[in-house]
């Protein structure tokens, strides 16, 4: 048997990185199979050049038509991702303290990812031609074996290759809701205004709309990768498929709820944008400070107090801007040293979808009573009912997923068949008049807590015993579940 002897502290490489398996069991060894190709990172290559070139002759056209305010918003939302995503590359692959003056010009000129995904092909095309030594030993359970702990052996061209990829990761995300999400919603604002669409824009639209879903995409695969480190993910395609439909429905019908409102009440959306922005910008604050915990320690060693808040409000901010548009998938817990709260919340979730569902129903309300004269010929009522039917389906899809296609509900102690189970019982317990049935089986494939009651008192003591109440029973096990439930949460 290996044991990991290396120290690593770059938590950010999740699928790579050696864990600690708390029980003993037999530990299968396995060697390190075929390095994978690194299609994510061309098609996030791919999607940064294709959206800042479009942006860019977008911006030419505006500027030949004198439309000046489109164009300062539309160069805006290009190059401020592009920098920030110049910024993260840097800091993740820390290139600052080494001597590659080419790799930090081709930053400066934007070119970050191109670089990036160059020395990963290199590094790819590479492996494989001559044996490597590992490096490391990475240790996962793997819950399609029985939960049984097992070893890969990580050579340093694969290790290499996942550094790249999480830093691509990262840079999706960033790409996808500080440019591309905010870039879509003014081309779309930009186009009812004007009554027209042009062909650069209808382009531009196109790919920051799949920019946003693959996105989103990420950010699912990211928060499951980080809350179970400890065992081997593996999503399979109608899991992604899944996500895909779940993410673009609530993204395009969030973003349309919000033009169409913007429309209507032009200065009014810029209050209810800025609204939610601050909101969830100053939530994981508010909770830090009334936990009274200190700032995460080892984000960078070198980093003074000072840089660590700055690199912590630079990762809120985006985290804000995520929920802007649609759900995180993650808390934040700024107090941690991996800044995202383990825990699945499935109260916060559940409030999140409330809330915005109630929100996107009230933009499009406020919408239908104050619409201009350009929607006369749209059926006005169909459109309302079709962007609130998209969002109730982006939600049945988002149940699906974790009920069905999420690679670690066998770990959930609930499911949402039961958490749904246990809300609708209880509602209809209160309409019932206090009828109490029996409740129904559960479909989860993962292992629920069941109260057994006790042996009734007149098989022990026929003559002394009480009659069974079975109602008290059935009222005192809800109570249990939820209140499990409410802890798990």
């Amino acid at each position: 048997m290996y044991e990991v002897a290396t120290e690593e502290h770059e938590r950010e490489i999740s699928d790579m990185e050696s864990s600690t398996v708390a029980h003993s069991e037999v530990m299968l060894v396995v060697n390190h199979s075929r390095i994978k190709p690194p299609f994510s990172m061309l098609l996030a290559t791919v999607l940064y050049c294709a959206e800042f070139i479009t942006a860019a002759v977008l911006c030419s056209l505006y500027h030949k038509t004198e439309d000046v305010i489109w164009m300062g918003f539309t160069l805006t939302f290009m190059l401020l991702p592009a920098v920030l995503i110049q910024l993260a590359l840097t800091f993740i692959h820390r290139d600052l303290g080494r001597d590659r003056p080419l790799v930090l010009f081709l930053h400066l000129l934007l070119l970050g990812p191109v670089i990036r995904c160059f020395e990963a092909l290199v590094v790819y095309f590479k492996s494989g031609k001559r044996e490597e030594p590992y490096v490391t030993i990475s240790r996962k359970i793997n819950l399609e074996k029985g939960q049984i702990p097992m070893e890969w052996e990580i050579g340093q061209s694969e290790r290499n290759l996942a550094t790249h990829r999480n830093a691509f990761k990262r840079t999706a995300v960033i790409q996808a809701f500080l440019g591309s999400a905010p870039q879509l919603t003014l081309q779309l604002y930009a186009g009812i205004q004007e009554k027209y669409i042009l062909p650069a824009r209808l382009t531009l639209m196109i790919i920051t709309l799949i920019s946003i879903t693959y996105g989103a995409l990420v950010c699912i695969v990211l928060a499951i990768q980080i809350r179970y480190d400890d065992y081997k993910v593996r999503l399979r395609p109608f899991a992604y498929l899944c996500i895909i439909v779940w993410r673009g429905l609530e993204i395009a019908t969030r973003i349309t709820s919000l033009v169409l409102f913007s429309t209507a009440l032009t200065h009014w959306v810029i209050l209810v944008g800025m609204g939610n922005l601050l909101f969830f910008f100053f939530l994981p604050w508010v909770e830090f400070w009334a936990r009274k915990g200190s700032l995460a320690k080892d984000v960078e060693k070198n980093f003074s107090k000072l840089g660590t808040t700055v690199v912590l409000s630079m990762f809120t901010l985006l985290y804000a801007c995520i929920n802007v548009f649609c759900w995180s998938a993650v808390q934040l817990d700024l107090a941690h040293r991996e800044l995202i709260e383990r825990k699945q919340r499935w109260d916060r979730l559940a409030m999140f979808y409330c809330g915005r569902f109630v929100e996107n129903f009230v933009l499009i309300t406020l919408w239908y009573f104050y619409k201009s004269d350009f929607y006369e010929y749209v059926c006005a009522p169909l459109l309302a009912a079709q962007l609130l039917i998209c969002y109730s389906l982006a939600v049945l899809f988002m149940l699906l997923f974790y009920q069905f296609c999420h690679p670690c509900k066998s770990l959930f102690k609930y499911n949402v068949h039961d958490c749904l189970h246990c809300v609708c019982f209880r509602t209809g317990r209160r309409v019932g008049g206090g009828r109490r049935g029996k409740l129904p089986p559960s479909y989860s494939t993962a292992a629920t807590m069941v109260l057994v009651p006790e042996e009734p008192l007149q098989l022990l003591d026929p003559e002394n015993s009480q009659p069974l109440d079975l109602t008290n029973q059935l009222g005192e096990q809800e109570t249990a579940i939820l209140d499990d439930m409410m802890q798990e949460s």
